[in-house]
């Protein structure tokens, strides 16, 4: 089973994003809507890989990046980016920060569950 935890601060994405994902047998699962949030469940569920939205109030993606690279029991937990922002520049900033991938919204639901087990290959 391949944990997955998904982190955006819109319900509906993050709705959309389960329902798509839990179609897929070989994936667990758990969503979380704020950089908060994610960080506490890292931390204890530890999942095989984290999606962060960039965007988000309070905490965006790249400070909980930050903040998990700091902490012993997520620091080599793979993450990668869910972003509007899809200019080249923006996504090669992004990818040089050390994640698995930067992903682009809108996605695909139907080709997400493949798009992230790519990511852990």
């Amino acid at each position: 089973m391949i944990k997955v935890l998904y982190t955006d601060d819109e319900a509906d994405i993050c709705e959309l994003v389960q329902m798509a994902l839990e179609l897929d047998p070989e994936l667990d699962v758990r969503i979380c809507q704020s950089g908060q949030d994610a960080l506490a469940e890292a931390s204890q569920w530890r999942p095989d890989i984290i999606l962060l939205d960039v965007m988000m109030p309070g905490m965006d993606g790249e400070t909980v990046l930050s903040k998990l690279r700091e902490q012993a029991e997520t620091a080599d937990i793979p993450v990668a980016f869910i972003t509007a922002r899809k200019h080249a520049q923006e996504v090669a900033r992004l990818e040089e920060l050390g994640v698995k991938g930067v992903l682009g919204k809108p996605f695909d639901p139907m080709g997400l569950a493949t798009q992230i087990k790519g990511l852990l290959d």
